[in-house]
């Protein structure tokens, strides 16, 4: 992937994990309503980012996001939550990973 192909599905994927947190922190965390408004804009911050994803179609760009929102989503288990990743979350986000990249990059016929 392109640094700047790297950068959108990661500032995508920072933006959808933090607007989703926000609300599992006040829905499961048991934290004030207002953590919705950040979490409102932060996932509205994702959807534009998905659309400065180099592609011509939305469906493939949805697709090969997806292996970036595993591989992320366990960085932030990590990082954020304190919970480490095992060789099989790294094993399954390597893969993800992968397949992203072949759905994003494969030859199409022009």
């Amino acid at each position: 992937m392109s640094p700047l192909t790297i950068g959108i599905y990661a500032a995508a994927a920072l933006a959808e994990i933090a607007g989703c947190f926000a609300f599992w922190a006040w829905l499961r965390l048991g934290r004030s309503p207002w953590w919705i408004a950040p979490g409102v804009l932060a996932l509205c911050l994702f959807a534009w980012l998905l659309t400065l994803a180099p592609t011509e179609t939305a469906g493939r760009a949805y697709a090969a996001y997806g292996g970036v929102y595993i591989a992320s989503s366990l960085l932030w288990l990590w990082l954020v939550e304190g919970a480490r990743p095992d060789r099989w979350d790294a094993v399954g986000a390597s893969v993800c990973l992968i397949g992203a990249a072949i759905i994003l990059f494969g030859p199409r016929p022009a």
